[in-house]
């Protein structure tokens, strides 16, 4: 299965971010620098909400 593209918003600043549904290194906000999602061996746990899988 191929790996996806989300737009998540930042919990912090409310700022809206395109990332990688399987990154491999740790994806920060653009904006604030808070943690949005971290890699866990195949998908990456998204700690933002998502608004769209793209």
């Amino acid at each position: 299965m191929k790996g996806k593209f989300i737009r998540v918003s930042c919990p912090k600043c409310k700022e809206s971010q395109t990332i990688f549904g399987k990154a491999s290194t740790k994806v920060r906000c653009l904006a604030c620098n808070t943690t949005l999602a971290v890699p866990s061996g195949g998908k990456a746990k998204i700690r933002s909400r998502v608004e769209e899988v793209l």
